[in-house]
């Protein structure tokens, strides 16, 4: 398959896909062949908006038939390179696929084409009385199709689960071009494979999500925040325990003292506390009525007493928990213009401490003159590892640099029983890596679930799954 797709392939995807909207305006081709990744230059020869499933359906039929590389497009919020064209490919962009088809009040559940965006999700859960849980960053421009893609997880994970908790049913086209639905917005369904689940986290490799049913949840209780200043992590986990037992926890988030440093210049923030704090909690919890938040103080004075807390404070108000929000949600953007190299790690819960603290001499002995900013969800054991570039090193000498912090990262991670994306997807820049994590038994595996549903393999070549006809040509 030829990565780059000439003018006369483009003609007959346009002459076999009447109505389709195709152009090749370089301003689109930059905008929409990329994501929040800057590794990598964007190249596609094309970029396509369908407007309905057929469409997509006559598209991927003619992209098989003609071996045409198609890359999804989302919201391009990615933070692995898995939306990235930079070989030629054709993008599909679901910009075009917007549209909130149904509402079951009963069942609880919204259909949404893939391109409806997440924040848009939220809103009318809240119109309707009810409330979507997945919530992170990027929630104003990410797209369903896209978090399904990667299963989002995001801030309140602790309680909800993942993007892949709120699925209760899935339309897919694959590519032998069927257009086929997985589940249906069933509770219970043991009637075999539960295919729905194949397209979560599959990163656009398997085939195009066009259309999703999504569980919509209980109006959640009136909350507060505490923002806690701490001084170890070891303390911090005490405190994730402590209030763990005492509170309704609907999130539980953690950053370093030089990612506050970096959202506080960005935004204009003021200082949280007098004294600096080498650690920072925010925990966001139930609290209906007084005696839920006297409780909450009970918890902070003790985990004090025990010498766990070096400051903190509660919100009163709505407008202080959006406030006391920023200092965490406003942490990607805040470095975004270095630009970071991210690693989304996980490992099990109890072993947070152990992995940073070898992760802290890892780093003092691969990379003392680089700046880590640390940040992330410990109540779900994910950490943002972002490695930040000097203004003096060239992109080029930056990536080949991380690339060597990352394979004694993900060795780390492999050692500790880990995962080198939580919640970013594989993509293209930690496909290398993929055995780090996953056994060449699996891999195999995956390979034969891939060439089931695209045996022509056109969906996001490279991404996730090294490509073997590519590394054919390429040592032929």
């Amino acid at each position: 398959m030829d990565d780059n797709v000439n003018t006369a392939t483009l003609a007959a995807l346009e002459s076999a896909c009447p109505g389709l909207r195709l152009t090749t305006e370089a301003a689109v081709l930059e905008s929409h062949g990329l994501d929040w990744t800057r590794f990598r230059k964007p190249a596609p020869s094309a970029v396509v908006f369908p407007e309905s499933v057929e469409q997509v359906r006559q598209l991927v039929a003619t992209a098989a038939e003609q071996g045409i590389p198609l890359v999804p497009s989302g919201g391009r919020t990615g933070l692995s390179g898995g939306a990235v064209a930079a070989q030629g490919e054709v993008v599909v962009s679901f910009d075009r696929m917007r549209q909130i088809l149904g509402f079951d009040p009963v069942d609880r559940t919204v259909t949404v084409q893939a391109g409806v965006v997440t924040a848009a999700v939220q809103e009318f859960a809240r119109q309707n009385g009810l409330y979507y849980p997945v919530s992170f960053a990027s929630e104003g421009s990410s797209q369903i199709g896209g978090n399904i893609a990667t299963n989002a997880g995001g801030i309140r994970v602790l309680r909800y689960g993942l993007t892949r908790d709120q699925v209760a049913g899935i339309k897919v086209v694959t590519g032998r071009g069927e257009i086929l639905e997985f589940n249906c917005g069933l509770v219970k369904n043991a009637s075999g494979y539960d295919l729905r689940h194949l397209f979560v986290a599959s990163e656009g490799t398997l085939g195009l999500i066009v259309e999703a049913t999504l569980k919509l949840r209980d109006p959640p209780l009136p909350a507060k925040v505490l923002l806690l200043g701490v001084e170890s992590m070891d303390a911090l986990m005490k405190v994730f325990d402590a209030l763990r037992s005492s509170l309704d926890l609907t999130a539980f988030e953690f950053f370093t003292d030089r990612a506050l440093h970096h959202v506080r210049h960005a935004n204009k923030l003021p200082e949280p506390f007098e004294t600096p704090c080498p650690l920072y909690v925010i925990a966001e919890f139930d609290c209906p009525g007084e005696a839920d938040e006297e409780k909450a103080m009970a918890c902070f004075e003790a985990c004090a007493d025990e010498g766990w807390l070096l400051d903190g404070v509660i919100s009163q108000n709505d407008r202080q928990v959006k406030e006391m929000w920023r200092y965490r949600e406003g942490i990607s953007e805040s470095i975004s213009h270095f630009p970071p190299y991210k690693n989304d790690l996980s490992v099990r819960i109890s072993r947070v401490p152990d992995f940073l603290d070898r992760m802290d001499s890892l780093i003092l002995e691969i990379c003392p003159d680089y700046e880590v900013v640390w940040y992330g969800h410990i109540g779900d054991g994910n950490l943002h590892m972002n490695i930040l570039k000097p203004a003096d090193v060239e992109l080029s000498d930056f990536e080949a640099r991380s690339h060597e912090i990352s394979d004694k990262t993900y060795a780390l991670t492999q050692e500790m029983d880990g995962s080198i994306s939580a919640e970013h997807g594989i993509g293209l820049l930690k496909q290398p890596w993929l055995n780090r994590v996953r056994s060449e038994a699996e891999i195999t595996l995956m390979r034969g679930v891939k060439q089931v549903f695209d045996p022509a393999g056109i969906f996001n070549p490279g991404k996730l799954l090294q490509d073997t006809k590519r590394i054919e040509k390429s040592t032929a």
